[in-house]
């Protein structure tokens, strides 16, 4: 018997459940995306004959993905080349310090020395462990494992107490690590890492400090060619082993049918349908999509994560020393003020942290004849009516003027191309402009994210951002996997 699963969405979440269902024998897998390429907002775009990658810059966890080539039966060195930046990143403070990022934990506690000071650079090393602490006693049950809920966490007994503990859940980001670290240079470093799923420090769980072992402890990789490259490598090798792909049209309705699904879309309608992974926010299902009534039991009231606004600079090439791969710039000493101006204010903040990212460096892409694209992100709110009448042009004057400040682009550079919270809320139906779904403000965020099976529709999966594990490529790669498992559970045992 062969059975059809319509894939509602090309981002990475959905390339990855096309790779991970077509692989299975007995399934024909269609995807369906409205944009005319796939990826979401693991973008591109091109200006003058230079392609550049307009969202995410940097891969994390890469054996995610090596799992999902390698459960559909595929080598991924063989299909793609990693590679660590060096140096990797830096880091820039408003009161003219700086460090590196180097490729290993140990490289980076000796930059920090030689930057900030011992002392600085033991408060890191030490915070380290604590984050490790947490990731390898959080990601078997809220990356890795299935959804979490607190009834599967009170089964876990006394090994799950201790876990429990170990994750930190009662106590927030910020206390955590101002209990930790004195060196306001170090705390923003910390901090920051709530921006990678768009929280609030102050309220966000500690548990969310296991990010910064992710980063430093694991590290990042390069994608050689560019980010782009991982989105080209999995819509292949889903080819490869059948699934179609059906672009520039926009799904306009999921309809039940009985125990299956009637999917409706501007170039292609499938009927008799018996599986439906959605690879959009939770909210365009919820709102537009589904036609079956409101007790599929998703929440839709979540505190919505952060936005961004991002721009490319056609920028005059500088070395590796001068430029490297990342690098983050603190405007203001009291960085907390940056999330107080996004989630109290709710507007972009005054004096933004500002994100570079040197493409060339960081992916071995090539730039035009003398300029390097460099990549500029500063955070933002989601679209409400708060942030309706932002001036974003302006935002991106000042950014741009701070950037010539510092020296770090020429006067002549020029920005080429950008994109602001409303365009990606357009882009994203349903999202808002928000980056990552739901923010993690709250202890119980991990048990309160929609969970890759929907419970109230037999036959629905959910594989992206806005559901388990959360945002970020890595995570939207194990969400797309994980709706596959709940998939095969279901129909095969």
């Amino acid at each position: 018997m062969t059975r059809t699963a319509a894939i509602i969405g090309a981002g990475v979440g959905g390339l990855s459940a096309a790779l991970a269902v077509a692989s299975r024998p007995g399934w024909e897998v269609v995807v369906i995306e409205a944009a005319d390429s796939p990826g979401g907002k693991v973008g591109i775009a091109s200006v003058d004959g230079v392609e550049f990658d307009t969202g995410p810059s940097l891969l994390t966890l890469p054996s995610i993905v090596e799992e999902v080539a390698g459960q559909a039966g595929f080598q991924l060195d063989e299909e793609l080349t990693l590679f660590r930046p060096e140096p990797m990143g830096r880091y820039r403070f408003s009161d003219g310090t700086w460090f590196d990022v180097g490729p290993d934990r140990e490289t980076t506690v000796r930059n920090i020395a030689d930057g900030l000071g011992d002392g600085a650079a033991r408060q890191f090393d030490e915070f380290m462990d604590y984050a490790r602490r947490i990731w390898e006693a959080a990601a078997p049950h809220f990356v890795l494992g299935g959804s979490p809920t607190m009834g599967t966490a009170l089964k876990l007994g006394l090994k799950g107490l201790k876990a429990f503990r170990a994750i930190d859940p009662m106590s927030t980001m910020l206390e955590a690590i101002e209990t930790r670290v004195s060196d306001a240079r170090i705390q923003s470093v910390l901090l920051r890492y709530a921006t990678f799923n768009g929280s609030d420090p102050r309220r966000a769980p500690a548990t969310l400090n296991c990010i910064s072992w992710v980063d430093h402890g694991i590290g990042g990789w390069g994608v050689e060619g560019g980010m782009y490259r991982l989105v080209e490598v999995l819509e292949q090798l889903g080819k490869r082993v059948g699934a179609r792909y059906v672009y520039d049209s926009a799904v306009t309705s999921i309809q039940p049918d009985g125990r299956r699904f009637r999917v409706r879309s501007q170039r292609c309608d499938l009927d008799d349908v018996h599986a439906v992974i959605v690879n959009a926010d939770v909210r365009h299902l919820c709102d537009s999509l589904w036609e079956g009534g409101d007790d599929h039991g998703l929440s839709q009231d979540d505190e919505l994560s952060t936005s961004g606004f991002t721009a490319v600079i056609r920028a005059r090439r500088r070395s590796p020393k001068r430029r490297p791969a990342h690098e983050i710039v603190y405007e203001r000493s009291d960085y907390l003020e940056e999330f107080a101006d996004l989630f109290d204010r709710r507007r972009p903040p005054d004096e933004p942290t500002i994100y570079l990212c040197a493409r060339e460096k960081a992916h071995r892409a090539e730039g035009w004849a003398d300029e390097e694209p460099l990549f500029v992100m500063v955070n933002a709110p989601p679209m409400t009516a708060q942030t309706a009448d932002v001036d974003w042009a302006r935002l991106e004057a000042d950014v741009v003027e701070r950037l010539r400040r510092r020296e770090l682009i020429d006067a002549d550079d020029e920005v080429v191309w950008r994109r602001t919270p409303v365009e990606l809320a357009k882009r994203f139906p349903g999202s808002r402009g928000s980056l990552y779904g739901a923010a993690s403000n709250s202890r119980f965020s991990a048990f309160q994210r929609p969970a890759n099976r929907v419970d109230g529709i037999d036959g629905m999966y959910l594989a992206s951002g806005s559901a388990h594990p959360g945002g970020g490529v890595p995570l939207c790669i194990q969400s797309g996997r994980r709706a596959v498992v709940e998939l095969t559970e279901d129909f095969e045992g």
